[in-house]
């Protein structure tokens, strides 16, 4: 890649090592997922010079970064924190990179004057960080990182430290700015939703391996681990196909959209025909439950047992335990109350074949 970000990094720690190759073509936003520890900002912090490497490359724009130490990188970088210099006005924090690259003062102000103009604070030019609210903070921190026009802008869980109202409005923020900006960007969230909605690509990680990449659309539907299927809200299995429209399927071992108890084999009907090993996965909603078991021949029929009841918003999550295999079921609170839903209660639960996707493992 001649353009924007071409790495292969490679790491040890103590608790694993690290390597990933990572790409990010110019004007594309990356998003790296993964669960707690499996390698996201420290796959961030080598990207910006911060942690030593073992071996692989930091490729921006075709100049190999790797042996430059992180403030000659030219690498625009937003912490969850935001480590605004909090004795330096808002004007003063976002010229600070100007002035680090050679810029004489009046023309680092009159820049700076022009980003916080741009990210809606031209009004607060003045303020201290103290006197800035969370979102104002996070806007300043982002005019900051791209004041300088960097080739590649990092951004480590930047919308963690807002509240729920307001980051929805910096969201929509930031996406906007992201959109006009013409490098390579990497995203560190645990939050799906400022994955799908700031992101071009997904870049999912674990145990500082890479376990799945694509579009935010293509990993929703195929998801390929099971923290892969919980962050997109699948039951997710494994099996093998006959050829026909019978899967058997094992849950995802230890996961299975967050399932507990043992993890049983079960054969499940569906329509997609295909052969060998596959993936199954179904949405929680489309899981009826039942306390006496229903009329008709469906295959995709078991007993369960209620291993937790959990409200949230305007709908409930049902954990289902193994035998055979654990499941998510999702209804509404009129469900729970009509069903007398609690946990350790032993209910019925089906699946249309219509409503599991099949693909190949």
């Amino acid at each position: 890649m001649s353009g924007g970000l071409d790495a292969r990094l490679v790491v040890r720690r103590a608790a694993f090592d690290l390597d990933v190759e990572l790409a990010a073509a110019p004007g594309e936003v990356v998003a790296l997922l993964g669960p707690n520890g499996a390698g996201k900002s420290t796959a961030l912090r080598a990207l910006a010079g911060l942690v030593p490497m073992a071996g692989g490359h930091v490729r921006v724009d075709g100049a190999d970064l790797r042996a430059l130490p992180p403030e000659r990188r030219g690498i625009g970088m937003v912490f969850q924190d935001y480590l605004l210099f909090p004795h330096l006005s808002a004007l003063d924090n976002v010229a600070f990179g100007l002035r680090c690259r050679g810029a004489r003062k009046r023309e680092a102000r009159r820049e700076a004057a022009g980003w916080l103009d741009r990210v809606g604070l031209a009004g607060h030019a003045s303020a201290r960080p103290r006197a800035l609210s969370g979102g104002q903070a996070q806007r300043v921190a982002l005019a900051r990182a791209l004041a300088t026009r960097p080739g590649l802008l990092l951004l480590d869980e930047p919308l963690a430290a807002l509240d729920a109202h307001t980051r929805l409005e910096i969201r929509a923020a930031l996406r906007r700015h992201l959109e006009g900006f013409g490098g390579a960007a990497v995203l560190v969230t645990h939050d799906p939703l400022d994955a799908m909605v700031l992101a071009d690509r997904l870049v999912v990680i674990e145990d500082g391996r890479l376990v799945q990449q694509g579009t935010p659309a293509e990993v929703a539907r195929r998801p390929r681990t099971g923290y892969v299927a919980r962050l997109v809200g699948l039951n997710l299995y494994r099996g093998r196909a006959d050829g026909g429209t019978t899967v058997t399927v094992r849950a995802v071992q230890g996961e299975g959209s967050g399932g507990q108890g043992t993890s049983g084999v079960a054969t499940m009907d569906t329509v997609d025909s295909l052969t060998g090993d596959v993936f199954l996965a179904f949405s929680p909603a489309s899981v009826a439950l039942y306390r006496t078991r229903p009329d008709g021949s469906a295959r995709n029929l078991w007993r369960a047992r209620v291993g937790s009841v959990e409200r949230q918003g305007d709908r409930v999550r049902i954990q289902l335990e193994a035998p055979p295999f654990p499941a998510v079921a999702e209804v509404t609170p009129a469900a729970v109350a009509e069903l007398e839903l609690a946990e350790g209660t032993t209910i019925w639960a089906a699946v249309k074949a219509t409503e599991t996707h099949v693909y190949p493992a």
